[in-house]
């Protein structure tokens, strides 16, 4: 179980062991679903409507884009910018994941709540994963440059990235769309967190079933709590993606239009003016089959790894007593 469990007895997991798992589940995830995100943060920057009726812009559905992109810049194009996104997904699944652990027992310890409920774990969700966007930011605006960059690429790798725009923009470039970015995740980790704890207690199995089925059915609760997040929350991740391209519009002319913002009250007034209400949820295709896919990966590795390390423990603990034995 995800979280603080005081009726589990020898199975809390100490924040260490909660990091580690995190970021081994954030790792696997990402190197799965990768092309999915480039694909996701291509419509969120498109500013032509997204059509496969009347397509305008350079990307007009999902077979489409894929074939576009495939043709034009290869098969690695869907693992672009995957170094920094690499180092994203570990540090914000370790990050995230410590966090949750130690704020869930804390709250059991220090209130009357318990912390195996769903309104715990919607706000310790939300905290957990807001600490980890503030220390990962800057990860995740080199992960949206590099995805971004078409041919030739004004990037040539990680190192020259930072330079640059350190040289060019200034440090604080690297937190360009963090207020967007934190209204955004509070409550879509939050509402991750809920609904995988609503999932769960919804199709557990009988007493007498013990945990059979165990891995698939983390699976399927964490798709549909990132379907359910990923929809409610979607309009702040595409401002933010907008806004940590800002100064970077030289390199995405090729792509189509492209608009400055100066900040994100002006980012949300353009794109209504100019996009109207479904330029909000451009991209959003992609994103629900990432949002499914890389959630419940997620959860599954993540519960994966706990169980693997608690086994380890466990087998440990019995060697340990069977040597004290035969010395006796």
């Amino acid at each position: 179980m995800v979280g603080y469990d005081p009726g589990a007895q020898g199975v809390a997991h100490s924040p260490e062991e909660a990091a580690l798992a995190g970021s081994a589940a954030g790792m696997v995830t990402r190197a799965l679903i990768s092309p999915f995100d480039v694909l996701k943060i291509r419509f969120q920057l498109q500013i032509e409507s997204v059509s496969s009726q009347r397509p305008v812009g350079k990307y007009s559905g999902l077979f489409q884009a894929s074939r576009c992109i495939y043709s034009e810049e290869g098969l690695s194009a869907f693992w672009k910018g995957h170094t920094p996104a690499q180092l994203l997904s570990i540090c914000f699944g370790a990050v995230q994941f410590a966090s949750f652990e130690f704020l869930t027992e804390v709250v059991h310890k220090t209130t009357a709540y318990d912390s195996q409920t769903a309104g715990v774990h919607f706000v310790c969700g939300g905290l957990a994963a807001c600490s980890a966007t503030v220390v990962c930011q800057p990860l995740d605006t080199l992960r949206t440059r590099f995805a971004a960059q078409g041919e030739p690429k004004v990037y040539s790798n990680l190192r020259r990235a930072v330079s640059t725009m350190c040289r060019s923009e200034g440090v604080l470039t690297f937190y360009r769309g963090l207020s967007p970015t934190l209204m955004a995740v509070f409550p879509y980790a939050g509402l991750q967190f809920f609904s995988y704890n609503v999932f769960k207690k919804l199709l557990a199995p009988p007493p007498k079933a013990g945990n059979s089925g165990g891995n698939l059915r983390s699976l399927i609760c964490g798709s549909g709590a990132g379907v359910i997040s990923k929809t409610i929350t979607y309009p702040f991740d595409l401002f933010k993606k907008r806004l940590q391209v800002g100064g970077f519009e030289a390199a995405r002319l090729h792509f189509g239009q492209v608009r400055s913002y100066r900040g994100l009250l002006d980012c949300m007034t353009q794109i209504a003016k100019e996009e109207g209400v479904r330029g909000f949820f451009k991209g959003l295709s992609p994103s629900l089959v990432k949002a499914a896919l890389s959630t419940g990966f997620t959860f599954f590795w993540y519960e994966f790894f706990l169980n693997a390390m608690h086994n380890l423990r466990l087998e440990q603990r019995t060697n340990s007593l069977a040597e004290d034995q035969k010395e006796r």
